[in-house]
């Protein structure tokens, strides 16, 4: 695992090289803070996160009189990522919702969720309830029939919910163990795609009252800063339990893991490694933390 993880943030190791060799330039720990909290920043750590970071270390300092500086950044940055349990809820039968905006992948990551249980012998349904892009029907499809799984559709530009109530029916009705809905992410700005997720919501609840067990944000590494923002808007919908973060291979911004877990108060639960439906894994904090500064 750790090696996969080294090999996926090869591109935001890059950044953090520089926090490193600081350790190694024999000045003074105000100096070593002061450009650390600057490298940090440049890590697309964010701002507030960076200041909480250098706050900390300071007092861990004073308390401790500890002068290593890299162990204390170390314990640090995995105390942020597992501030709120990772743990995914395996609780079966369960109803999971994948929200998001589109482009953040969303329905890669849907497959590679079911796949993930699949290969443990779960039985796994899908809904396509983004009946807004035909694009996003298709691609889901097309997962099913790769993976073998039957994918619930409706007509282009019918009611998300409606689709979703037939899924959760038959869901029921074959005893299956994991439904995993996609829903559409037109733009998080837009109000009534909030609400239409809260209309879902309220759907599956009415007919599993004790579901959907985990509601998962899915967002995009590589926009860096930008995922806070759009963390934010998605926040306000309520039930959120987690992140999928996904093209963490493809990033230099992994370093904007830590705004989203410290700033919002969200756990990561999976991340995406690359393109396949293997190319996912189950969030470790100190895994991620000794990839970044190993």
């Amino acid at each position: 695992m750790l090696e996969k993880l080294k090999e996926t943030l090869s591109k935001t190791r890059k950044l953090f090289t520089p926090i490193e060799q600081l350790f190694s330039r024999g000045q003074s720990q105000e100096e070593i803070l002061d450009e650390l909290f600057e490298l940090l920043i440049l890590a697309d750590v964010g701002v507030a996160t960076s200041q909480k970071i250098i706050n900390d270390l300071k007092e861990k300092t004073r308390k401790s009189r500890q002068s290593d500086l890299k162990a204390l950044l170390k314990q640090e940055l995995i105390e942020i990522l597992a501030a709120r349990p990772s743990a995914v809820n395996e609780t079966f039968p369960a109803v999971w919702l994948l929200v998001g905006v589109n482009g953040g992948g969303k329905t890669t990551s849907a497959a590679k969720l079911a796949y993930k249980y699949q290969s443990q012998g779960r039985k796994v349904m899908l809904a396509a309830a983004d009946t807004f892009r035909a694009a996003a029907q298709e691609q889901l499809a097309l997962w099913g029939k790769k993976l073998n799984l039957p994918v619930i559709q409706g007509q282009p530009g019918a009611d998300p919910a409606s689709v979703v109530y037939d899924a959760l029916q038959s869901f029921q009705a074959k005893n299956y163990d994991l439904l995993i809905i996609d829903t559409a992410g037109r733009l998080h700005t837009y109000a009534n795609l909030m609400a239409e997720l809260e209309k879902i919501k309220k759907v599956i609840s009415r007919e599993i009252p004790e579901a959907p067990q985990e509601i998962l944000l899915v967002l995009d590494s590589t926009i860096g800063q930008n995922a806070i923002v759009q963390a934010r808007e998605f926040n306000r919908f309520s039930g959120l339990t987690g992140v999928f973060l996904t093209k963490l291979d493809g990033t230099a911004r992994g370093g904007s893991v830590l705004a989203v877990v410290e700033e919002l108060q969200l756990p990561i639960k999976f991340v995406g490694l690359g393109e396949t439906e293997k190319d996912i894994m189950e969030f470790e904090p100190e895994a991620f933390v000794e990839a970044l500064l190993s």
